[in-house]
């Protein structure tokens, strides 16, 4: 919350005064500032109350005398304070903010008026999503403009070409594009994946946007991803014709820096001077903006005409608008106000954007301030600005992807998912195909909750789990509000009063129908399974702790690493070894979840990398390195793991052990439905990583028996004739028990039981480097 601090000046012409504005721990029940000017005294203990103002901000403005500052602290009256880690906040006159231990200026609630919104465009080419339970889709994600490069006329480098070392290895930034994806689709395929996870397709604006995280118009798609004949709309309409899903990466919580068209796009200062010339041209209105076109003022940039101007536009919020700030950049030019979006400065409107900095991971203002300089929070809780974001996705829907995976679902609160957004995407789902396929769309989130226990430091609300939930309570009318007392409320309940579930586990051996009444709608990304990879075994015993807080972890999407970070928060991909993989992978392919596969992971590409390091070095050195040149040459595929033919660079890339070993796995998963669809349990079962699954409906009922690494025994279970897919050995039970034998790291069994509805497959595949 904010604090102004205030009291009566005593006199208008030698007095100044602070008014300070705080953002407090959404917890503190009041609000206190604690303050002496330089020179004076402080005030008594706990000091004076605090005043609320707008959302999730306290005001008061003190009386500073004669002096130029003061010193301040706040509490909440019971013995919590905020004393800036014991060091005080100096501040001086004027408007001040302080949140999240930060120092701002300007006044957060101020009412600015955001611009009339644009008209939207046109609706889209509309498809249709396949449907299909995506628990029997195998995700393989793609960073797109890293993964094949099918048209090199819409390469960018952008203006880190140079400095980030890209232009040394002649790879642009923006270098794969959807043309390379639809013509390496059968790559893909001759995996075994039946679902591609893209990055975002919106058109992004910064200096380093290739990732797609960077949405500045949420109505275009990047121009630098498509080509004549190869539109997103091609891609999508491709991938259903080979029988593959696309789910689509998309950010409702920040918009590129420079804001987002059609809802708000910020004017900022341009110093005309040699030193920002390569960042600053003269305004030209005449130029949009699409991410292709270079500035034609300037003849060297894509970026920036159409938003600086050293002249103070008419309109303009934001506060000192050109005067010198007192900073350097790195390189030592002078920095100025209003030369870079901020959200304490006036340059954003309230309506629109937060006006805070976040300064707790996991607290409030991790769901209600800017995570980065880059990423302008959007007020989600304002409905001009849920119009905007849903009115964008929705387009998606009707263009037919199969799913979206969320990117920072954690910094929005859950409230505003289950109230707003969730909905909004099911009603146009179940206008477009009927209720029964609309619960076919796969929604899953990144809930990034970087700890190896079930709960996140002890915080619920940035616990990966709680975001499977409806809401157990009413809240208040207003989003903003709400917000607000879920997050206090929840917290309060405490980890130990949470709601759980049985839809993952087996009632013994028999599979039980899952209840999802309490669903919210959103999956999860396994933070929890993903963070313990550093051993399968570790990913394994720890992901099955966590199911029961889970609404359904059958659901959840499970991976190793990915664009962002490896097992344990490591900022390189993983390099366990391919024994390792192989294992990660065995439990992956047939444990609870859907599992994925980050972009090149079947050749260990990159492992031991650093993932990224911005525009700092080149990417051909990091994680999200080109993988083009090992997808080079001629590709005949008949079915899903099934190759006809290929030749040069993509021979040899599928003739690698572990794609050997993925195909295998993508077989034996297709062939045995309690593998993608089934419950578990370790009842009755002795081992390291062995567990038992179940599937059944009208149609089926598959039951199987997995052990990974080691030899397991499984008591209790049904009798009669079991085969292993993995060798086509068959054991008859007849009293309850059956001992799995495996040799080693990569090797595994999978006993499957011969039902009246699903006779086991025998052996699924051919033998292979591990699996034999």
């Amino acid at each position: 919350m904010l604090i102004t601090l205030l009291t009566s000046p005593a006199s208008a012409a030698s007095a100044a005064t602070a008014t300070v504005h705080y953002r407090a721990p959404a917890d503190w029940a009041a609000v206190n500032l604690h303050y002496a000017p330089d020179g004076g005294s402080w005030t008594a203990v706990p000091g004076v109350a605090m005043a609320p103002a707008c959302t999730g901000w306290h005001s008061y403005t003190v009386d500073l005398g004669t002096a130029t500052g003061a010193q301040i602290v706040f509490n909440d009256g019971a013995g919590t304070w905020d004393n800036n880690r014991g060091a005080n906040y100096r501040i001086g006159s004027g408007d001040i903010t302080v949140s999240g231990g930060r120092i701002g200026s300007g006044d957060p609630c101020a009412a600015t008026e955001p611009p009339d919104p644009e008209p939207e465009p046109e609706a889209p080419t509309t498809g249709e999503m396949l449907g299909g339970d995506p628990r029997q889709d195998p995700i393989y994600f793609v960073m797109t403009a890293r993964f094949y490069d099918g048209d090199a006329s819409n390469d960018r480098g952008g203006a880190k070409h140079e400095a980030s070392g890209n232009a040394g290895y002649d790879d642009p930034m923006f270098r794969g594009d959807f043309s390379g994806l639809i013509e390496r689709l059968d790559y893909i395929k001759a995996l075994g994946f039946s679902a591609v996870w893209i990055t975002p397709v919106v058109l992004n604006r910064s200096d380093y946007d290739y990732h797609g995280y960077h949405g500045y118009d949420f109505y275009e798609i990047d121009a630098r991803l498509e080509s004549e004949g190869a539109s997103y709309q091609d891609l999508i309409d491709t991938a259903h014709a080979k029988g593959m899903k696309i789910y689509q990466d998309v950010v409702f919580n920040h918009s590129s820096r420079w804001g987002a068209v059609g809802l708000e796009t910020p004017t900022v200062y341009g110093v005309q001077d040699d030193q920002w010339g390569d960042f600053y041209d003269t305004h030209n209105p005449d130029f949009a903006y699409d991410g292709l076109a270079v500035e034609p003022n300037s003849g060297r940039s894509h970026y920036n005409g159409d938003l600086w101007s050293t002249e103070e536009p008419a309109g303009n919020t934001c506060r000192n608008w050109g005067q010198f700030t007192g900073d350097h950049s790195a390189e030592g030019w002078k920095v100025y106000h209003c030369q870079w979006p901020n959200p304490t400065t006036g340059m954003f409107s309230a309506a629109n954007y937060h006006q805070c900095w976040i300064g707790n991971w996991e607290g409030e203002d991790a769901r209600s301030c800017w995570i980065h300089e880059d990423l302008a929070d959007f007020n989600t809780e304002d409905e001009a600005v849920q119009e905007y974001l849903l009115g964008a996705y929705e387009r998606f829907i009707d263009m037919g992807v199969d799913g979206f995976r969320v990117d920072t679902a954690v910094h929005i609160p859950r409230v505003t998912w289950n109230r707003v957004f969730l909905p909004a995407l099911e009603e146009h789902l179940v206008a477009k195909y009927g209720e029964e396929k609309a619960e076919d769309f796969y929604i899953f989130g990144e809930v990034a909750a970087f700890v190896h226990d079930r709960w996140n430091r002890g915080s619920v609300n940035h616990s990966a789990q709680f975001y499977t939930w409806q809401e157990r309570r009413e809240y208040a009318q207003d989003d903003a509000a709400a917000a607000l007392e879920q997050y206090a409320w929840e917290n309060s309940q405490g980890t130990e009063n949470q709601p759980t579930s049985d839809n993952a586990f087996l009632d013994g051996n028999e599979y039980h129908e899952p209840d999802h009444s309490r669903f919210s709608g959103m999956n999860i990304i396994d933070m929890r399974m993903h963070m313990n990879f550093g051993e399968a075994s570790n990913a394994f015993f720890n992901g099955k702790d966590s199911d029961a807080w889970v609404n359904d972890a059958t659901y959840n999407a499970v991976y190793v690493d990915s664009h962002d970070y490896g097992p344990n928060k490591s900022s390189t991909r993983y390099a366990g070894g391919t024994d390792a993989w192989a294992e990660n992978m065995n439990l992956m392919w047939t444990f609870r979840g859907v599992p994925t596969l980050y972009y090149g992971s079947e050749i260990e590409f990159q492992a031991g990398v650093r993932i990224d390091c911005g525009p700092t070095c080149p990417l051909a050195e990091t994680g999200r390195a080109y993988f083009g040149d090992h997808l080079e040459g001629a590709l005949a595929v008949s079915d899903f793991g099934r190759v006809d033919s290929a030749s040069g660079a993509v021979a040899a890339t599928l003739d690698q052990p572990l794609v050997q070993h993925l195909q295998r796995l993508n077989e034996i998963r297709r062939a045995v439905p309690a593998l993608s669809m089934g419950q578990y349990s370790t009842e009755g079962v002795s081992g390291g990583i062995a567990f038992k699954r179940r599937y059944t409906d009208d149609a089926t009922d598959s039951f199987a028996l997995v052990a990974i690494t080691g030899s397991a025994t499984f008591s209790g279970i049904p009798d009669g004739t079991y085969t292993d897919a993995v060798t086509g050995a068959t054991q008859t039970v007849t009293g309850g028990t059956l001992t799995a034998s495996v040799s080693g790291r990569g090797d595994m069994a999978v006993w499957v039981l011969d039902t009246a509805l699903t006779p086991a497959p025998g052996q699924v595949g051919d033998d292979g480097p591990y699996l034999s």
